[in-house]
């Protein structure tokens, strides 16, 4: 099916809901990406991957489709909020500031977008939150543990009407599963704004069959591995070094949990940001985007298996918020974890750890750059010496250790404006190269 009919075939599935990114020096999880600007392909690297999927994707189809805007906007669903959506002027980078919700789902598409299929079973395995700055200067992409016992916003069927009450202590992957037929990523948005407090008026949903299509189509993304990944349960089974994923064994590496680390979903999110930091590597030097034929097989690729608000799925916007990105450098895009603790209660589950998400919380709410020089490495990480954690920010920019100082300083912002997230925090920017560590 030719992309023109696949816009066309989808498009009665449109539905109006009102619920709802230095040197190289490569270390097991962190090392450094050469520096390089117009990193406006962020937004379309963002979501290639199952985690990361939806942005990038969304970019990707429109330049590929530019010219269909009259049928671009399929599997669109709207949110509530769309009103606080900053007015577009001459399609150029979007004004203001962008909160965007990326959502990884083994759910059909179609389950999403028609009806007669059951959402119940519906899991939101991968839930991603970007926030572009007012200035455009600066990129997070935080993930949210799926384990995260969290409370449930209130909800609507857009359907029905049948409201959705608030539920406490719930696990945060079952939250695509609530609000109906297809009222689920609404419920998602409705949860993740009432865990950060930010309004999120954009938001998409990418099943993982659309990424084992769309890494086919770039012919894969090279990941560094530093101990051999053995996990029967998703039949993934590398050696360590450099290894080239696509299809299926892509989505393997995006999805197991068992073969990184301890096993843990925050492992996961460690390998997942291994695999982004590869991908935007791939993109920017091979020319990938600017092969037109790639970007049409990406873009029919991504529209087959994607669920968008109806704001993210015109045209206009995904052009704009990819022009809003033609600045931003690597080592200005932050890849977090949101911050969580182990649950006293169940020690296979993970809850919001508050003090540190206030941090990031008011960071984000203040629109100010995030510092991550103190923060460390995933807990499945070793450095190159094998000596454990290793900060992400660059050795000559890393703020010196004063066992002295208050550790509520690490908090403050420094004098360029940012905040120095401390190191219970882990993650990493765009501008580091990364090795998944297999158990």
């Amino acid at each position: 099916m030719s992309l023109a009919e696949t816009l066309r075939v989808r498009q009665r599935n449109s539905i109006l809901i009102s619920s709802l990114r230095t040197s190289s020096s490569i270390a097991p999880r962190h090392g450094r990406l050469g520096n390089r600007s117009g990193v406006w392909a962020v937004i379309r690297i963002v979501a290639i991957t199952a985690a990361v999927a939806v942005v990038s994707a969304v970019s990707i189809v429109a330049i590929a489709v530019n010219g269909l805007a009259s049928t671009v906007q399929a599997n669109t669903v709207a949110l509530s909020n769309e009103s606080d959506v900053p007015q577009l002027v001459d399609v150029g980078a979007i004004e203001g500031g962008v909160n965007l919700l990326i959502v990884g789902s083994d759910t059909r598409i179609n389950q999403l977008s028609t009806e007669g299929d059951d959402t119940e079973g519906a899991r939101n395995d991968v839930t991603m939150l970007l926030h572009i700055s007012q200035d455009h200067q600066n990129v997070s992409v935080i993930s949210f543990p799926r384990d995260t016992m969290v409370d449930m916003a209130k909800c609507t069927d857009p359907d029905t009407g049948e409201v959705y009450g608030e539920t406490s202590y719930q696990q945060l992957n079952t939250a695509l599963g609530r609000g109906g037929q297809r009222g689920g990523l609404g419920c998602v948005v409705a949860t993740v704004e009432q865990i950060t407090g930010l309004k999120i008026p954009y938001a998409g949903v990418i099943s993982f069959d659309g990424v084992a299509a769309m890494t086919s189509v770039i012919g894969g993304v090279d990941v560094c591995i530093s101990k051999p990944i053995d996990d029967p349960y998703s039949n993934l089974h590398l050696g360590a070094g450099n290894q080239t994923l696509s299809g299926e064994d892509a989505l393997a590496f995006l999805r197991t949990r068992e073969g990184v680390g301890d096993g843990s979903d925050l492992a996961r999110i460690s390998s997942q940001q291994v695999y982004l930091s590869a991908l935007v590597r791939k993109m920017l030097s091979d020319g990938t985007l600017s092969n037109p034929v790639t970007l049409y097989g990406l873009a029919n690729a991504a529209l087959s298996n994607m669920f968008l608000s109806t704001e993210l799925g015109k045209v206009d916007s995904m052009v704009s918020i990819a022009k809003a990105l033609q600045g931003v450098q690597l080592d200005k895009v932050a890849f977090l974890r949101y911050p969580v603790s182990g649950d006293p209660d169940d020690p296979n589950r993970v809850v919001v750890n508050e003090a540190d998400s206030e941090i990031l919380n008011a960071a984000l709410a203040a629109d100010t750059p995030l510092d991550l020089s103190q923060v460390g490495t995933a807990d499945s990480a070793t450095s190159a010496d094998g000596t454990g954690d290793t900060p992400t920010g660059d050795p000559a920019t890393e703020a010196p250790t004063d066992p002295a100082a208050d550790p509520a300083a690490t908090t403050a912002p420094d004098a360029g404006g940012a905040t120095v997230l401390p190191d219970s925090f882990t993650g990493q920017t765009a501008a580091k190269v990364t090795c998944s560590v297999g158990n």
